[in-house]
């Protein structure tokens, strides 16, 4: 199946995923895909493109159980932007490996949600990071909620506010930092 019918068919369910929500609503559901062969670059792994093409997708995934859908952003003209991401790359991905994404919610104001995501490999399409496990890459990003015709951040409805907020946990050991300078030679 390819990459635009799976995100199409994900679509479909925006409508009811809100209703779906599992019996757990403090957490969101895992994001599953299979590594592809064309995702595989020179160097015999996944190339850095794929990982945040992976992230992207989670991030639509988070976005359709928090109320961000498709029927959400055209009825409003409103969506969740990326300003700001960082993006570690921790463990070499082969093709055809399964990979689940967990997405963490970190904090949420008005107008700005902070979440992040980790990448585990797993045994197969539908499994579940052994609570050991750590992941292969993480990605932590910086949401701006915008109204697209306007032109600039709104803040968000109260529903999709107090969504987001319920899911808020403490942030991994990880998150938060950025890139270490690396000294002139001198």
């Amino acid at each position: 199946m390819s990459e635009q019918h799976t995100h199409e068919r994900t679509a479909v369910t925006e409508q009811t995923a809100l209703a779906d929500v599992a019996d757990d609503d403090t957490s969101l559901p895992l994001f599953h895909r299979t590594v592809r062969p064309e995702w595989i670059d020179y160097n015999g792994h996944m190339s850095e493109a794929f990982y945040v093409l992976v992230f992207g997708y989670a991030t639509d995934a988070m976005m359709i159980e928090t109320g961000l859908h498709a029927g959400y952003r055209e009825s409003t003209g409103c969506s969740l932007y990326t300003a700001e991401a960082h993006v570690r790359y921790l463990c070499e991905v082969t093709a055809g490996s399964h990979l689940a994404v967990r997405t963490r919610l970190l904090g949420v104001d008005a107008k700005k949600a902070r979440f992040c995501h980790e990448l585990y490999v797993v045994g197969a399409p539908d499994d579940v990071p052994e609570p050991e496990a750590a992941p292969v890459a993480t990605t932590e990003l910086l949401g701006l909620h915008v109204d697209q015709r306007a032109g600039r951040t709104v803040p968000f409805p109260d529903a999709v506010r107090e969504r987001l907020a319920s899911l808020v946990e403490p942030a991994p050991a990880w998150a938060g930092r950025s890139i270490a300078e690396v000294p002139a030679v001198r």
